[in-house]
């Protein structure tokens, strides 16, 4: 079973790893396709998009594996899934004709619609569909979802490739290679369910309903706050400023999110054995802040290493066009160290399963967020949003180090 659990794991961490190697590329070939104009048009589609797509994570993998591992049989199963699935279809809806009504308000320019049109095909497929993974997470066995992952992924790849080869510089063209991805996933994830699954059918149970409703609600109230609170800054920011500053902005951001990637990567490597695993809450409290000191060190070096290299790895991805994202690469990258620990201290809500926290926490970095680059960024453009960045962030491992501080053992308590 540990050998299962271990192989499942690592097929996990693979599929990361490769998403983020395969997403440099990606968005290097879109950088130097569109030029800072044309990629700062895609990236603010890109944004509204993922605060979209939030509102379909209706029930979550936190509420869906659980309850499918108790299920007692492959019909209870289907029917979790099912009702779990149009949940989360109903919440996609929603979300899509909000982002179809924040663009009727904003008036943004036609590239932005056509590309936040074709990006939100995801926001109707990525989550409903996904419920197929959690149910192989369920069973300990990602290694077809992953496989479809990478397909899909290589296929998308391999378009926006094809398109920068043939200089298209059309901004919807490159959109369309993110929707097909979206659809080609969804398409193998279905398919294989239903090949794999048993016969049965599924009705409309309220009662469920109400469960799943209930025991997500904290889950997706955070997922959308932390979705605003990492994207709201590039919301702020866009109208504020000359496209070419967004899109040296924007690009900047793409290097740091693929980057703080590394430490939800090492994080979910690490806390099964070292977290998750002990009984005692004296030990998973102890091992957490080891966790939070050693990825905070991790992205300090990390963060200094970019920071040195920012004019090369510029050059190298973006182009010289770009020269404007090497200040603020360089002060971002050092900052962003504070996302490693953030992560790490999250682990305790996770092991006391204390989602409110979760939920508190980013509605005060959203809250902090909000309130400086309403301020800030017309003032101050985008070293505004990225003096932004570095205070939510903050804010985000100060709630999380008190929530671990307070949290204490009893007897360090009692010997402070």
């Amino acid at each position: 079973m540990r050998r299962r659990v271990a192989g499942n794991l690592l097929w996990m961490l693979a599929e990361r790893g490769l998403q983020v190697g395969v997403g440099i590329g990606v968005v290097a070939m879109l950088a130097r396709a569109l030029g800072p104009e044309g990629f700062a048009h895609f990236q603010y589609a890109q944004s509204i998009v993922l605060i979209a797509a939030s509102f379909a994570l209706v029930c979550s993998a936190e509420v869906v594996v659980p309850r499918l591992v108790a299920a007692p049989n492959p019909a209870a199963e289907h029917q979790l899934l099912w009702q779990a699935f149009v949940l989360r279809l109903a919440g996609g809806v929603v979300g899509y004709l909000l982002m179809c009504a924040y663009l009727g308000v904003t008036a943004p320019l036609p590239d932005v619609w056509h590309a936040a049109l074709l990006l939100g095909i995801a926001i109707l497929l990525r989550e409903p569909v996904g419920v197929v993974t959690a149910w192989m997470q369920a069973h300990t066995n990602n290694r077809p979802g992953t496989l479809f992952s990478l397909a899909a992924l290589a296929i998308k790849a391999s378009l926006v490739g094809a398109l920068f080869a043939a200089h298209v510089t059309d901004v919807a063209g490159y959109a369309v290679a993110f929707a097909i991805e979206a659809i080609v996933l969804a398409a193998l994830l279905g398919l294989f369910y239903v090949r794999q699954r048993t016969a049965g059918h599924a009705g409309w149970q309220p009662g469920l309903t109400r469960e799943l409703l209930g025991a997500g609600t904290l889950f997706w109230i955070s997922f959308i706050l932390m979705m605003g609170a990492r994207r709201v800054d590039q919301l702020i920011l866009q109208p504020a400023v000359p496209a070419a500053e967004f899109g040296a902005y924007a690009a900047c951001m793409q290097i740091l999110d693929n980057f703080t990637m590394v430490a939800t990567i090492l994080a979910a490597g690490i806390a099964p054995g070292y977290v998750y695993a002990r009984q005692r809450f004296d030990d998973a409290h102890a091992s957490i802040g080891r966790i939070t000191l050693g990825l905070a060190a991790l992205g300090l070096a990390g963060g200094l290493a970019i920071a040195a290299c920012a004019p090369w790895i510029v050059a190298l991805l973006y182009g010289h066009a770009f020269a404007a994202t090497v200040g603020l690469l360089r002060t971002a990258a050092i900052v962003s160290a504070l996302v490693f620990a953030d992560v790490a201290l999250t682990l305790l809500a996770v092991y006391l399963r204390k989602p409110r926290w979760v939920a508190i926490k980013w509605a005060f970095v959203l809250g902090t967020i909000l309130a400086w680059d309403l301020v800030m960024i017309p003032r101050l453009g985008s070293w505004g949003a990225i003096a932004g960045y570095a205070l939510g962030n903050a804010v985000a491992v100060m709630v999380g180090a008190m929530l671990w501080w307070r949290h204490r053992p009893a007897r360090q308590m009692a010997s402070a």
